[in-house]
């Protein structure tokens, strides 16, 4: 495994440290209003929790402008505050280096993925670099599955906003979830930790260069670790409270990066999507309770005039990346007079998404205007949820987002006719289509 993304001043620091038991990666831009604060508690984490361990602290820096870098540096905790039961053996290093390769959280992980294996570490944790809510209790949150039960993949769980994480709720989640039979919460989290085993896979692969490095760094990781077999399990880490954004702004690139990673790792993986029978959970750690979370203000009129808008402007790209069934459902959602209220149904949605799926299988040279075209479509059915969701408690929200992945599950059927014969199949195939939906459906009224 050679180590490509290494500068000499992060290879001479390594030699220098010589061997760590913890790395915990820190990718950053501009974030220097929040990033000593995150330093402080990993920090503190590592020295109250693994004081006999050697700990590193990375910050992957993607060229800020501002104080970020310094700011990771200069962060300061004094031991005495912390209450320890013992003195750490010694104090974790504190490292900053800019990261190369294509800008994007993915490059930045590279950077500490790599400087991990260069320190032999048993394992890497990565947190997010705009966090107002990490505690010192994260790192063994993290950590401690890893070193102690042999885990090698910690995702998180947390309480967010009901409008805050919209493209996990709504596609990445549930989508995850119906192909790969794990219940994962949060697979683009963006906390994680991960083993030895586990990252040096990571570096090992050849797609770096791909959306990967950019934002589809976090769904990698997790569909990797499911699809191959490796061992994940999820940590309670409380309340995510970071800076959110308002998902009416322009969240396409985001969008295009995140799906398109899935999308590719379906095609990769898809003898073992295929052979997925049933959904199991997945071991959550950690004591949970309720906890607070910011407000996250939406304005769903702007989503719906967009989604509106591409009906009439994206109407042949739409043709051909939906069904005949699913493209008339959308154009009559978007181009008849509006309903009261604006309502997206989940069997409506579940079709956009596997068929623009199946599209992106089948047209490798448009896969760039693919998912650029399903933009609008993905604002429209957050615009709905937000409508929808308005009244209801956190309990409810998640019971709602539970509806939705039973009916990506429901309709697994219609994905795997369409992608093994596409829009055109032949009638038997539709309707032994038909005949698998309606008997998922008798099971789980059987079951109920």
């Amino acid at each position: 495994m050679s180590l490509q993304a290494l500068s000499p001043e992060a290879v001479k620091a390594a030699e220098f440290i010589r061997r760590a038991d913890i790395v915990v990666g820190i990718p950053s831009y501009n974030n220097a209003r929040t990033i000593g604060h995150v330093v402080r508690a990993v920090y503190a984490g590592l020295a109250k929790f693994f004081p006999q361990l050697t700990a590193v602290i990375v910050n992957s820096d993607g060229g800020s402008t501002d104080r970020t870098r310094d700011e990771v540096l200069s962060a300061r905790v004094d031991d005495q505050h912390l209450l320890l039961m013992s003195t750490p053996a010694i104090a974790a290093h504190r490292l900053s280096f800019p990261y190369h390769g294509i800008p994007g959280k993915g490059s930045a992980f590279r950077l500490i993925f790599e400087i991990a294996a260069k320190l032999e570490a048993k394992v890497c944790v990565v947190v997010d670099a705009d966090l107002r809510s990490i505690a010192p209790e994260w790192m063994d949150h993290l950590v401690r599955p890893v070193l102690f039960a042999h885990y090698d993949l910690v995702t998180p769980y947390y309480h967010r906003h009901k409008y805050d994480g919209t493209i996990t709720n709504n596609i990445v989640y549930p989508l995850t979830r119906c192909l790969y039979g794990q219940i994962v919460r949060q697979p683009i989290g963006g906390e994680f930790a991960i083993s030895s085993r586990l990252f040096r896979r990571y570096l090992a692969r050849n797609d770096w260069a791909t959306d990967v490095a950019r934002f589809g760094i976090d769904i990698w990781m997790t569909t990797v670790a499911l699809a191959e077999g490796f061992h994940v399990c999820q940590s309670f880490l409380g309340a995510k409270l970071h800076d959110p954004k308002d998902p009416g702004s322009d969240l396409s690139e985001m969008l295009k990066q995140v799906v398109g990673s899935v999308f590719a790792l379906m095609i990769e993986y898809e003898a073992v999507w295929k052979a997925t029978r049933s959904t199991k959970p997945t071991e959550i750690f950690g004591f949970q309770f309720d906890v607070g979370v910011d407000p996250v203000n939406v304005r769903s009129d702007r989503m719906i005039r967009a989604f509106r808008q591409g009906c009439i402007d994206l109407a042949e790209i739409w043709r051909m990346a939906l069904r005949a069934e699913t493209f008339a459902g959308v154009r009559k959602l978007g181009l008849d007079p509006p309903p009261a209220p604006f309502h997206f149904p989940d069997e409506l949605w579940v079709n956009v998404i596997f068929d623009f799926a199946c599209t992106y299988k089948r047209h490798p040279l448009e896969r760039g205007h693919i998912l650029s075209a399903l933009t609008p479509l993905y604002l429209g059915r957050v615009a709905s949820t937000v409508i929808e969701m308005e009244p209801f408690s956190s309990a409810e929200v998640e019971e709602r987002i539970e509806r939705l992945c039973l009916e990506f599950e429901r309709l697994r059927p219609v994905l795997l006719a369409n992608w093994d014969f596409g829009p055109d199949a032949p009638a038997r195939q539709t309707n032994a289509r038909d005949r698998e939906v309606v008997r998922h459906d008798r099971d789980v009224k059987a079951s109920a």
